[in-house]
Formats: C-alpha cells, sequence, structure tokens
C-alpha cells in the first residue's frame, strides 16, 4: 500500500462527490441548524451553573446525529457507485492495490463527516463561554465522536463493496445504522416490558377513621418490567457508546451537568432490578434516594463492549468489501459491471 495511492484516490473521491453546490448547501444548512440548537441549548442550561458544559453536550450529540443521517448516503456507494459507472475498473488497473482503493474510499469518507465537524467547530467554540467545561470531558468526547465518524464510515464503504447495486447499498448501510442507534432503542423498550415480575409493596393500613394501624402491614405485589434483563442491548448505540465513555460531571447535588451524563444515568439506571419498597408512616427515619452520582458509581460502564461490537460489524464489513474488491477476481455476483 502507498500513502500516496491513498490520497490521491480519497481527492479523487471527494472531487467526484462534493464537487456540487448541493454539499455546500447541506453544510449550510447544518450550520444554521447548529445555531438553533446552541441558542435553545443556552436557554435550556440558563438555570445551571455549568452552562458550557451543557451546551457543549448538546452540539457534540447533534454532529454524531447529523453523521448518523447523512454519511450512509456518501459511503454507501463508495465502491459499487464506481463500478456502474465503470471507473473502479480503470483505477484497478493502475498501480493502486486493493488497499489503497479500499482506504483511499475510507479516507474520503471518514472526510465527509469531519466535514460537520469543522462546521460544528465555533459554536463547540461558543459553548465554552458558558464555563464549567472540563477539559477532559472535552477531549474524550471528541475522541469517541471521532471514532464513530470512521466507524459509520466503514459500515457504509464495506456494504458498497459487498452489494452490487448502489441503491441496495446505501438501504442496507442506513438499516445497519439504524439498527444501531433505534433498534437497540426498540429491543431495549420492548425486551424490557415483555419480561415482566412482581415485586412485593408493604405499607401501614389505614383504618376507617383514616388512622394509620402502626402495628400491622399492609402487603401486596405490583407487576413491574424487568429493563435489568435486557439493558446490555444499549451498549452498541453510537450515542451511549459516547455518553457512557465520556467522564461525567456532576454538581453540588450529585446530577450530571450535561447530556453526557443524562444518557448515562440513563443506561446505568436500568442496570439496577427492582426492589422491594415499604412505606412505614409510623417511622421518623426519613429514606433517603441514590443521587444519580452513586448510582453510576455503583453500576458499571458498557461503552467498551459496544463499541467492540461496532468494531467488529464494521471490520467485518469493511473486510468483506476488501475480499470482494480484489483482483484479480474469481467471482462476482451476476450482473455486475466490470468495464
Amino acid at each position: 500500500m502507498s500513502i500516496s495511492n491513498i490520497r490521491i484516490i480519497a481527492r479523487l473521491e471527494l472531487t467526484q462527490r462534493l464537487r456540487s453546490v448541493g454539499w455546500y448547501v447541506l453544510l449550510g444548512i447544518f450550520g444554521v441548524l447548529l445555531l438553533g440548537v446552541t441558542v435553545l441549548a443556552f436557554a435550556v442550561y440558563s438555570w445551571a451553573d455549568f452552562v458550557g458544559a451543557g451546551v457543549f453536550s448538546i452540539v457534540v450529540n447533534m454532529v454524531l446525529l447529523l453523521v448518523v443521517l447523512v454519511s450512509p448516503t456518501l459511503s454507501g456507494n463508495a465502491i459499487n457507485g464506481d463500478r456502474d459507472a465503470a471507473t473502479l475498473a480503470a483505477v484497478q488497473v493502475t498501480a493502486a492495490s486493493t488497499g489503497d482503493i479500499m482506504l483511499g474510499k475510507l479516507a474520503a469518507a471518514v472526510a465527509t463527516g469531519f466535514a460537520f465537524l469543522i462546521v460544528a467547530i465555533p459554536f463547540l467554540a461558543i459553548s465554552l463561554l458558558g464555563g464549567g467545561a472540563n477539559a477532559v470531558v472535552l477531549l474524550v468526547s471528541l475522541l469517541v465522536l471521532v471514532v464513530e465518524i470512521i466507524v459509520v464510515a466503514a459500515i457504509g464503504v464495506g456494504l458498497s463493496g459487498l452489494i452490487a447495486r448502489p441503491l441496495f447499498s446505501v438501504a442496507t448501510t442506513y438499516l445497519v445504522v439504524a439498527g444501531l442507534t433505534i433498534g437497540t432503542l426498540v429491543v431495549f423498550a420492548l425486551g424490557g416490558l415483555a419480561v415482566r415480575t412482581d415485586v412485593e409493596q408493604q405499607s401501614r393500613p389505614y383504618d376507617a377513621n383514616g388512622i394509620v394501624d402502626c402495628d400491622s402491614w399492609e402487603t401486596y405485589t405490583q407487576e413491574v418490567p424487568r429493563f435489568d434483563y435486557v439493558w446490555w442491548v444499549l451498549a452498541a448505540n453510537p450515542f451511549v457508546v459516547l455518553a457512557d465513555a465520556t467522564p461525567t460531571e456532576f454538581n453540588a447535588d450529585g446530577y450530571p451537568v450535561d447530556m453526557f451524563g443524562q444518557i448515562k444515568l440513563g443506561v446505568r439506571t436500568a442496570q439496577q432490578p427492582p426492589v422491594e419498597q415499604r412505606w412505614d408512616e409510623c417511622s421518623n427515619e426519613v429514606f433517603e434516594y441514590p443521587t444519580p452520582e452513586k448510582i453510576i458509581a455503583s453500576t458499571v460502564p458498557s461503552w467498551f463492549v459496544g463499541l467492540g461490537v461496532q468494531i467488529l460489524i464494521a471490520g467485518g464489513l469493511f473486510a468483506g468489501a476488501w475480499s470482494r474488491t480484489r483482483t484479480p477476481a474469481k467471482r462476482l455476483p451476476p450482473g455486475t459491471r466490470i468495464a
């Protein structure tokens, strides 16, 4: 493989796909959306002491959302699009190896995702004016965002090499990405609601005059969903990976100060099994519910497992496309155009 060849192929890919005015219109629309989201984020977090941290987390999640929505369109036909246009064979007969072609296509797809991040830089900088942002949080969240951009791009390029028709590969890329983002949420919700268990509840009974009877207990059971059995499904969700991997900042009351921590709290809370509850109106003891900080500290992170699953999927698809693109080809799908 040659760095020079990879750079040339990436530049050609970007020139072919991003030379239209529509691409710049898309970036402009994204900038306008970010402006609106940033203004609203400042309004949402205006009451808090960590305004900058909250706004920064919303902008980063917005960038990831746009990457998930747009990247499949630009990477899902990277290889079969050239094969369909009879330009892939012309590149394959040059000194460029299969690895040069694959990595060049991947580099171009990643560059399109980075374009959204570059557009977001001014808004990320503006968010820091609110104060309260931690340098470690900024660095880790941006690093995870970059990894997610690469993963989504690799999935698209891989499917474009495995599926002969560009339309089907783009649609399949959207399905895979939607499975990771929306599908995991659906499976989590339905799975938790489908598996239910009885939990015992106890409280002091009241007599006919409405007076609490402190000498006896009233026991009843209630069916509750068991999300603690299926919480692991969320581990592969890109937004959960981003939130769970990012260190959490807490305010003085132990509550997360940004969206990263709020998403993490939701996933970590789902890990906890339902417990028996007792309300004792005759006791002077005050029951203290655990703070979000204690819940997060007492549960296990899952981001490395989810990221590993994503890398396994993206790597497998990319390796399969590499093998399918290698020349001379021993076998190609029926109807595949060569030149």
